[in-house]
């Protein structure tokens, strides 16, 4: 028998360009259920019917004692109208995401773009902590931002500030993916998808490597394949690793030039690469950026990791649902 969670629970939904997690969360940031699933990218109705399923799989795990949804999706939201503006990824354009899934689930639902969410984790409660500004770069099939100046999220004119993985960092660089119109953007050299294209490239030109003999042996050439790799220490897997955390380091100069961050934090399902990655990222950053913003600024890993999105969109469902709750009497 199902018992519920005392004091309720609520369920953060990360909804990415390639995964979706939910996991019911309780007021102590302890997660009592985890559900994951692929992401549909061609078709709204599979893209809703995902999500109701985690969520659903959730709800029943604590005993159906749930107070809100929230949701991090990969889109810019107008949060006046609560619509998913545009998106790279997904065929969720112009949707009514909020109004959609309180109808499907019954719930109340509270949504906001998936990396501000991750901040909200991590600066309340994670590697960003007490900090007055502060970045957040999620790398996972994109790379999503968020930014937080004098304590405050930046959301900018229309709400959609933050767009850091479409920083032009190579004008004549590999186009950028989904509806993005640009090359040479950061998503599109520093993203696991990024990582996953130089690999296969790589292995094809060292047939002999650790990255060589997967292909050949027909593994699916990945960012998290690549980075299982350079752990076990091929070193063509590690130059391939070593050159993205580069252009990381590169975007990362340029936003602390812009931001004067004191930390910058790395999140995502990519991180799981750890130093291999942010270790070449601080090197760039301490050749490239300007002092005495260098010196400020430090990058860390997210304390939550890849869940770090899904923990920031449950926070994002009780801060609504108290709030709601105040307003209500």
């Amino acid at each position: 028998m199902v018992l519920p969670v005392a004091g309720g629970c609520v369920i953060g939904v990360d909804l990415g360009g390639t995964k979706l997690l939910a996991g019911a969360v309780d007021a102590g940031l302890d997660v009592h259920h985890r559900a994951y699933r692929l992401a549909p990218a061609s078709d709204l109705r599979a893209v809703i019917d995902a999500v109701a399923s985690v969520v659903e799989e959730a709800r029943a795990a604590v005993g159906g004692e749930v107070r809100a949804v929230g949701f991090g999706i990969p889109s810019l939201f107008d949060h006046e109208r609560a619509v998913a503006v545009s998106t790279v990824h997904l065929p969720i354009r112009d949707v009514p995401f909020r109004d959609v899934m309180a109808e499907r689930l019954g719930l109340p639902v509270f949504v906001d773009n998936d990396a501000n969410v991750a901040m909200l984790a991590e600066h309340r409660f994670g590697a960003a902590r007490g900090a007055k500004h502060a970045l957040l770069l999620t790398l996972g099939t994109g790379i999503g931002g968020a930014i937080v100046v004098d304590g405050a999220l930046v959301r900018g004119a229309l709400g959609s500030a933050g767009e850091l993985g479409h920083m032009v960092i190579d004008l004549d660089g590999p186009r950028c993916q989904g509806n993005c119109p640009s090359r040479g953007c950061l998503e599109a050299l520093a993203s696991g998808t990024a990582l996953g294209r130089d690999g296969l490239q790589a292995a094809h030109e060292h047939p002999a490597s650790g990255l060589g003999r997967a292909l050949a042996e027909g593994r699916v050439m990945t960012g998290a394949l690549v980075t299982e790799l350079a752990h076990d220490g091929d070193p063509t897997a590690g130059a391939v690793m070593r050159r993205v955390g580069e252009y990381l380091g590169i975007g990362i100069a340029s936003l602390v030039n812009i931001f004067n961050p004191s930390v910058v934090v790395v999140g995502g399902g990519v991180i799981a690469a750890g130093e291999l990655l942010l270790e070449p990222a601080r090197e760039v950053l301490a050749q490239r950026a300007l002092s005495p913003s260098r010196e400020a600024a430090r990058i860390v890993p997210a304390r939550f990791g890849a869940e770090s999105g899904m923990l920031g969109a449950a926070i994002l469902a009780r801060d609504g649902a108290e709030e709601a709750e105040r307003a209500g009497g």
